[in-house]
């Protein structure tokens, strides 16, 4: 007989499936994922109208292009450790607050130092978004939606990276570059400021800490009407058997983890290195041709347009296949990328759907990475596994925009080819995860996710 004092937490997400409370989740993180999007791109939107007004020349822009992603580098660890110490909705109120107030003071910059420095701690707070919507969404979810519902969350970060594209052409010209940074101040800290009452905390994360015990058996009443908790119920995670108190950071090389830690950090390194040089520096580098003026943000949002619909376009695919899928897109990012510059030639139309189609890759690939690297830990080291992955690849968007500045002068066909080297690198390191996750998964079939993991893994 079952002891009737145990709740089964998989179990029941499973039994009942979506419910209200998922739907409010999926809302309340697309929002978060938006604005995250938003404010990592403004600076590259931003950049055009900086040279002109503060009469600097291009290549000195790429140490302010690299401040928020060393930020990121570090927020994104420290932040998924305070998503696994206090919760995941403590860190992304704490996150957008961070980078709210940062934001909203490069508004009020006045040279490229200032500009620098804000936008660094900027970073740190953008860093903790990514990390936590992955494991709140994940970890609330039946096992069939685990990696659908974070993809489709996360897949949003590409289309609010977008929208200041769409900002700088249309408000930039009579309101000036501040405007793009005072949108960004100030929507992240009015959704913290509502998050605090109304934005769900993940279900795993409940079950785990007894602190969480009074809303854990409120929502399970909620998502499961004819349940009956029992005053003295004990919340399991039946399916997850690793359990770490406490974070150390060599638990992400136990349990057959040792080389696919690493080669994950490579990748997100690779994916981050090629797309930060994208996303930065091609609003710039298509205002040098002879475009139309507004060409260059149009090009930079086409980017972020593609990466969204690629995002949701594949998460099914992503969902079933995982590394297998990513490594063939990877594939595929190699001449979508090499094939901006001979756009950027011909026309504007050739250039946006050069453009959308390599977005459509790349940012495809990372929200892909996002998920299926952050689903290969278990749910007390996931917001931690994801956001040592984030971070050390932060590294890789630090290095782009950087060499990108080195290289500037190039001719813009040749520059881009170049550009698009560090994915075909990416599409050899993640078929090895794929081969090495399918090993791991086959001799401990008693690991987190296992009834996930794609048939062909």
């Amino acid at each position: 007989m079952a002891d009737q004092s145990v709740v089964q937490v998989s179990r029941l997400l499973d039994e009942r499936g979506l419910s209200s409370f998922h739907f409010n989740l999926i809302v309340w993180t697309i929002l978060l994922s938006l604005i995250d999007g938003y404010d990592i791109a403004a600076i590259a939107f931003a950049a055009p109208h900086l040279i002109r007004e503060w009469h600097i020349a291009p290549h000195a822009l790429g140490r302010v292009f690299s401040a928020s992603l060393i930020g990121i580098l570090f927020g994104s660890a420290i932040f998924g450790w305070i998503g696994d110490k206090y919760g995941r909705k403590a860190a992304l109120i704490s996150a957008n607050i961070l980078f709210g107030v940062f934001t909203l003071g490069a508004a009020y910059s006045s040279n490229l130092d200032q500009m620098f420095w804000l936008r660094l701690l900027a970073g740190l707070g953008i860093g903790g978004v990514i990390p936590n919507i992955v494991a709140i969404n994940a970890e609330s979810a039946p096992r069939r939606q685990r990696a659908t519902l974070a993809l489709i969350a996360v897949g949003f970060v590409p289309i609010g990276g977008a929208i200041p594209g769409f900002v700088a052409a249309a408000l930039v010209p009579t309101h000036g570059w501040q405007i793009l940074f005072t949108i960004g101040g100030i929507v992240p800290i009015v959704l913290a400021l509502a998050g605090i009452f109304w934005l769900p905390e993940s279900i795993k994360y409940m079950a785990l800490h007894e602190s969480q015990r009074g809303k854990m058996a409120k929502l399970v009443a909620a998502i499961s009407p004819g349940t009956t908790v029992p005053a003295n119920a004990r919340f399991v995670i039946e399916d997850e058997k690793q359990q770490y108190p406490g974070f150390n950071p060599a638990h992400l090389f136990k349990e057959g983890l040792a080389l696919i830690t690493p080669l994950l950090w490579l990748l997100f390194a690779l994916n981050l290195m090629g797309y930060f040089f994208l996303l930065s520096w091609t609003p710039t580098l298509i205002a040098t041709l002879k475009l139309p003026p507004q060409a260059g943000a149009l090009a930079g949002a086409s980017i972020q347009v593609g990466g969204t619909i690629g995002s949701l376009v594949l998460a099914r695919w992503f969902q079933r296949h995982r590394f297998g899928a990513i490594a063939v897109i990877f594939v595929l990012a190699v001449p979508a990328v090499a094939a901006i510059g001979y756009a950027g030639l011909t026309s504007q139309t050739a250039l946006l759907i050069a453009t959308f189609f390599a977005g459509f890759c790349v940012l495809g690939i990372q929200t892909g990475i996002n998920v299926a690297g952050a689903l290969v830990y278990p749910t007390s080291l996931r917001a931690n596994g994801s956001g040592w992955e984030l971070g050390i690849g932060r590294i890789g968007s630090i290095v782009g925009p950087l060499v990108g500045a080195l290289f500037v002068g190039l001719p813009i066909e040749r520059l881009y080819v170049w550009s698009a080297l560090p994915f075909a690198a990416g599409a050899i390191v993640c078929f090895l995860i794929y081969r090495l996750n399918a090993a791991r998964m086959r001799e401990r079939p008693y690991l987190v996710e296992q009834e996930a993991v794609a048939p062909a893994e």
